[in-house]
């Protein structure tokens, strides 16, 4: 990916591309919004160290309607959890984002640092070697987004194989803020 971010940086040099087209090429490049986030956070100067956080949003957590259900492959039975945090590089916050996750597809130790720590989810679940599934992306705010965002995307991320392969761990909303731009 190293190799992307130069030619991604190259065009930009040249005038080829806009900035949030080569933003969205970053997040494309990535099946973790969160590894994206800390390649272009790096390949910007936005923060040194190139590092993310994620840092709770407040407000009550969002009850999963029957679609969110049906997207998870959960019955309404089945515990969900939610985290709504702004992931940060530095201080500039690159994204407002609600996940609603499965934890009966993520190990206990996942669950834990879900809970206790500003680890973004991405970052925890790496290990799981999840795919993303884009669902939609639009320029500019979702339904639901902040005053300012200026690429939305949803998605679903997956298994990659196990006893539930291709099963949902995770729904996710994000919201670009233009930290991310010049």
């Amino acid at each position: 990916m190293r190799s992307f971010a130069v030619l991604t940086a190259l065009a930009l040099l040249a005038g080829c591309t806009s900035p949030l087209t080569a933003f969205e090429t970053t997040l494309a490049s990535q099946d973790s919004a969160t590894a994206a986030l800390t390649q272009w956070c790096a390949a910007r100067a936005i923060a040194s160290p190139a590092l993310i956080r994620a840092a709770p949003n407040g407000g009550e957590p969002l009850v999963a309607t029957p679609a969110i259900r049906a997207l998870l492959g959960v019955s309404a039975q089945e515990p969900l959890a939610f985290r709504h945090v702004r992931l940060s590089c530095g201080e500039a916050t690159l994204s407002v984002a609600r996940n609603w996750y499965v934890p009966a597809r993520l190990t206990p130790e996942m669950n834990h640092q879900l809970a206790t720590s500003d680890t973004p989810f991405g970052t925890i679940v790496a290990p799981l070697g999840f795919r993303r599934e884009r669902l939609a992306a639009q320029s500019g705010p979702a339904a639901d987004c902040p005053p300012g965002t200026v690429l939305s995307h949803t998605a679903l991320l997956r298994l990659p194989d196990g006893p539930i392969e291709g099963a949902a761990i995770s729904l996710v909303v994000e919201c670009y803020t233009a930290a991310n731009l010049p």
